[in-house]
């Protein structure tokens, strides 16, 4: 009979543990994070896309923003 070794129970508890993965938070995303208020104003926080009008937020990504929309592209400005 072939006889397999067995894993020591501390062997087996690392390997459960390596095995599950920690759950990240989600942030929650929503209108609180597209305006600003200022004194009695609303601030926009992010442009709207000049293609698809008001109502549409572009997406910072650093060099850009990008409208999720239609696509349309607009670099900002590199400053020097």
């Amino acid at each position: 009979m072939s006889e397999k070794p067995e894993e020591a129970p501390e062997e087996k508890k690392e390997a459960e543990k390596v095995a599950k993965t920690e759950k990240r938070k989600k942030r929650k995303k929503g209108v609180f994070s597209l305006y600003k208020t200022e004194k009695d104003k609303v601030v926009r926080l992010r442009p709207t896309c000049e293609r698809c009008g008001p109502g549409y937020f572009m997406a910072d990504h650093g060099d850009r923003y990008t409208c999720g929309r239609c696509g349309f592209t607009r670099y900002k400005l590199a400053e020097k």
